[in-house]
């Protein structure tokens, strides 16, 4: 469902800020440091996390403002509302019509997907990077994947609690976390599983040429006896300050499907259009399996494609629900028919 009403208020580098969209492409153009990766963070807040940057909520209100900050979104007959007071700056609220609701219950209203320039080596970065990336893409698939991994994070931090402390940890009620974490790490490493061989399926069947084609695989942790693993290596995660096995442990591992090459091992180019491609397939994986097209943010993509590329690119996402895109100049939007057109600049959001 299209973002059809957005307001903000002493969020980044905007005071205020009122844009009613349409469904298909909204495009942002405006120098550097015009605010328009802002405009697409606060979208991205809609669903859960700290959105497209992994901002704290304090770094996202307004600098020189009251504190505090909010996202009002309108999706059809759906109003949205979160962010933060200026009393408590890292405690995110959200409103669904009205009704305050836990941040992870998102995630059942709409999909949002972002690609930006600080991905673009997403392949040869942690594997932590990739695995919150590979979790955004579970999350608008399963949207309870969540729940799960905000669960196996909690049990994970108190017994590791637990045994930094061991003169006076509770077997029983370490046990119990270590159940805890076998239970909602089953269904974590089960989504996660689920959603790399659906989107591996996809790419595979994807007759797009335009953009490099990446093959799926997970590695790193093995959905195996979690409980039991876990109390086996007590005594080395107590040494090593974390546990040593869980899903935490995972590691998306992408290759380039026509060369056989690890994308770590690629060109910055072709990393980027497997990444590109990736997105791109995830998004139509998603339209088919929820029946509606997520969100897309793409956060100046056409600044290093060329003008076939730019052409492919807009060509595959016409008719594929609302996307967002920013670029410094409104020409390398040329293609694209019927949209709705703004320009950043100082702070401020006006029609183009």
């Amino acid at each position: 469902m299209p973002v059809t009403r957005l307001a903000l208020t002493e969020f980044r580098s905007y005071a205020t800020a009122l844009i009613e969209p349409g469904p298909g492409f909204v495009l942002l153009s405006g120098d550097n440091g015009a605010g328009k990766t802002n405009m697409l963070e606060a979208v991205s807040l809609l669903t859960p996390g700290r959105g497209l940057r992994g901002a704290a909520l304090a770094d996202m209100a307004r600098k020189d403002g009251p504190g505090g900050f909010g996202v009002a979104a309108r999706l059809g007959e759906t109003d949205i509302g979160t962010g933060t007071l200026a009393t408590a700056p890292e405690r995110r609220q959200v409103r669904i019509n009205g009704a305050p609701t836990a941040v992870n219950s998102l995630s059942e209203w709409l999909s949002v997907l972002w690609l930006t320039p600080a991905m673009d080596r997403l392949f040869a970065d942690s594997a932590g990077a990739r695995r919150r990336f590979l979790d955004r893409l579970v999350l608008a698939l399963e949207p309870g994947h969540a729940h799960h991994s905000a669960r196996y994070e909690a049990a994970m931090r108190a017994r590791n609690k637990l045994l930094a402390e061991p003169d006076s940890a509770d077997p029983a009620w370490l046990a119990a976390l270590e159940a805890g974490m076998a239970e909602h790490g089953a269904a974590v490493a089960q989504a996660r599983t689920r959603t790399a061989a659906a989107l591996d399926s996809q790419l595979a069947n994807t007759s797009e040429t335009d953009f490099a084609t990446a093959k799926l695989a997970l590695d790193g942790w093995a959905d195996t006896d979690l409980a039991a693993g876990l109390k086996a290596s007590r005594g080395r995660d107590a040494a090593a300050g974390r546990a040593t096995v869980g899903p935490h442990r995972q590691d998306l591992c992408v290759t380039h499907r026509a060369k056989e090459m690890p994308a770590s091992q690629s060109s910055t180019g072709e990393q980027k259009a497997l990444l590109l491609g990736l997105v791109l397939a995830h998004a139509e994986l998603v339209a088919d399996r929820r029946g509606a097209a997520p969100i897309l943010l793409l956060d100046e993509v056409t600044a290093h494609l060329d003008p076939g590329r730019r052409a492919a690119l807009f060509d595959r996402l016409e008719g594929r629900g609302q996307v967002w895109m920013t670029a410094t100049e409104a020409s390398l939007f040329d293609g694209i028919g019927e949209a709705s057109r703004f320009h950043v600049e100082g702070g401020q959001i006006v029609p183009a």
